[in-house]
């Protein structure tokens, strides 16, 4: 048995009464001494299967599925967000306080061992975004818990978990090449990127919302424990917008450069719109995609030590924006459209040609979902600068002809680049949602 295939399940076996050579292990005392013995021998490996310790592991797991869990919180409906449905949330949910990045790499060319990883990620995900401990929370004393414990008593603080495959998923390990859709490939090099190979790539890629840190944290520490063999991870980021508290009333967020970032965004209570812009519809590519999104990851790092010695003057003329308001150079209203054609009485643009909003509309109708967060991880040693900035997140139902397109047109002229530089970046394929009993990623596996 691998070190995931018990997440699959044997409730039977749970509640049955005849006690298995596993359960007679797991309920004695094992010394040190004697694992190392049954280890020498075999005897080990016979009575838990090829999983060794995380065979152990997966053991304690199946009693997730038993009658004997306990809930472990008396927090609201509201605290949590649905995990089942038609579309996976964390896309056009809300965005939270709070993100959990990661990337993991393969480390098996077993397609069947990649589909019980999506489904034990699938079953702990379910159960750690109501708040709960995945596991049993009585489990034996002589073993590692089931969960690592640090979200215990916390709200779910409205956590999303969701998750992609990027084009490398495609390569000849898995015999996946054939689905994978025509347009879905690794972004381009565009103009002024300066990609570092730790920020960039990945097989699977797992984004964690929450409006606690501690809470997101928690999330991926389990999903990379139960990947343990299968999957290892490759690169991590944590993001921060304004919290709640600090702004009940839930304006668009300020990113480190001080403005306004995501009030073009299209409304995601317009299912219409989410239909054009988010979700993949049949007859887009593969039928297996309908319902899912793609996703555009970028690590955008500020120059923030220049960008604070320029004018306000200059800041404004780049976004193209006023910086208190967020509304477009001489508007008054965050929201007002943008008016390409308006001018100076010296006949010059009021946007400038080469502004940063200006250049984000030039690609016509097409628009993207950004769901992008502030980042900040200390300082570059070699610099003695602030390592901080933006990690963009987009989703669209085209990655080509979105957020490629529109990008392309901001690498060129973009008066933004002069303050950052792109580091990091790879794409995922978000999976449509699944229903209860079933798994993320079953309308591919």
């Amino acid at each position: 048995m691998s070190d995931l295939g018990s997440i699959d399940g044997n409730t039977e076996r749970n509640d049955a009464k005849a006690t298995s050579p596993r359960d007679s292990l797991l309920d004695k005392t094992i010394s040190r001494r004697d694992i190392l013995k049954l280890a020498g021998a075999g005897s080990l490996g016979l009575l838990l299967g090829a999983g060794g310790v995380g065979g152990i592991l997966a053991a304690t797991d199946t009693l997730s599925k038993s009658t004997n869990k306990s809930k472990t919180n008396n927090f609201s409906a509201s605290d949590s967000v649905s995990f089942y449905g038609q579309h996976q949330a964390g896309i056009i949910t809300p965005a939270q306080n709070f993100l959990c990045f990661a990337s993991f790499d393969l480390k098996t060319t077993s397609l069947a061992e990649v589909r019980k990883l999506f489904q034990a990620w699938t079953e702990a995900a379910a159960v750690m975004i109501t708040g709960d401990l995945i596991g049993n929370s009585n489990s034996s004393l002589n073993l590692p818990p089931s969960d690592t414990g640090e979200a215990a008593g916390l709200s779910p603080s409205k956590m999303t978990i969701t998750f992609g495959v990027s084009p490398s998923f495609f390569d000849e390990r898995f015999g996946l090449a054939s689905k994978r859709p025509a347009s879905f490939k690794d972004l381009p090099l565009f103009r002024g990127d300066a990609l570092q190979p730790k920020w960039c790539g990945g097989d699977i890629g797992i984004q964690v919302c929450a409006d606690d840190l501690q809470v997101a944290f928690h999330a991926i520490r389990n999903l990379a424990r139960i990947a343990r063999g299968t999957a290892v991870l490759r690169w991590t980021q944590e993001g921060f917008q304004r919290s709640g508290t600090a702004d009940p009333s839930g304006g668009t967020p300020r990113n480190l450069m001080g403005f306004k970032d995501g009030t073009g965004n299209p409304d995601t209570q317009d299912p219409k719109a989410m239909d054009e812009i988010v979700w993949v519809q049949s007859g887009d590519a593969q039928d297996w995609m309908k319902g899912g999104s793609y996703m555009a990851a970028r690590r955008i790092r500020m120059r923030v030590e220049i960008w604070d010695r320029s004018s306000l003057s200059d800041q404004e003329i780049t976004f193209g924006r006023h910086r208190d308001s967020g509304a477009p150079l001489g508007s008054k209203d965050e929201f007002a459209p943008l008016d390409l054609e308006a001018k100076h009485p010296s006949g010059q643009p009021i946007l400038p040609m080469n502004s940063h909003s200006r250049l984000a509309n030039m690609s016509g109708d097409t628009k993207i979902l950004r769901r992008a967060y502030s980042y900040s991880s200390g300082i570059d040693t070699k610099t003695g600068q602030l390592d901080a900035g933006l990690f963009f997140i987009s989703y669209q139902r085209d990655l080509q002809k979105q957020f490629v397109a529109m990008q392309q047109i901001l690498a060129a002229s973009d008066k933004l680049n002069e303050y950052i530089v792109h580091v990091g970046s790879a794409v995922f394929a978000c999976f449509p949602g699944t229903r209860q009993g079933g798994y993320i990623g079953e309308t591919l596996f």
